[in-house]
């Protein structure tokens, strides 16, 4: 079973199931983030959901290139949690599959091509406290180990 990150499901709520692929980018002692501005200022992992037709791993390269303006390398899954949220962009209750991925980030291509995102390069020890999610704080804990 996939372990659970923050609140459970609302029983009286109906789910659909997100499905995304997220990466952890370092380099020395920084990582790499992206600041997403809406619904609310929040640091995440670079990443997000999955289209139809495309594996995790092709989604994991368009979404940080998007989110981040970086050419990545070398990802190798780490794991995965759920989580359940409300996705006000999307305007959907959402059970949130989240695959994350250890990667090398190469070089960066441009800006940000995602709307109200900047990318942002961060100590890791202070990124594992800034992190918006509690899920996205484990994994980049367990990576600091």
């Amino acid at each position: 079973m996939t372990r659970r990150f923050g609140d459970p499901p609302e029983t009286c709520r109906s789910y659909r199931i997100r499905r995304g692929a997220y990466a952890i980018l370092p380099q020395g002692r920084s990582v790499l983030l992206t600041h997403q501005e809406e619904p609310q200022p929040e640091f995440q992992l670079p990443g997000g959901g999955i289209d139809p037709g495309e594996s995790p791993l092709q989604a994991l390269h368009r979404e940080v290139f998007e989110e981040t303006g970086w050419k990545i390398a070398s990802p190798v899954r780490l794991g995965a949690f759920r989580r359940f949220t409300f996705m006000p962009e999307y305007e959907l209750w959402a059970e949130k599959l989240c695959i994350v991925y250890i990667a090398r980030p190469v070089y960066a291509l441009s800006h940000p091509t995602e709307p109200g995102h900047d990318a942002v390069w961060m100590d890791m020890a202070v990124a594992a406290e800034a992190l918006g999610n509690p899920g996205d704080r484990h994994f980049l804990e367990r990576a600091l180990i």
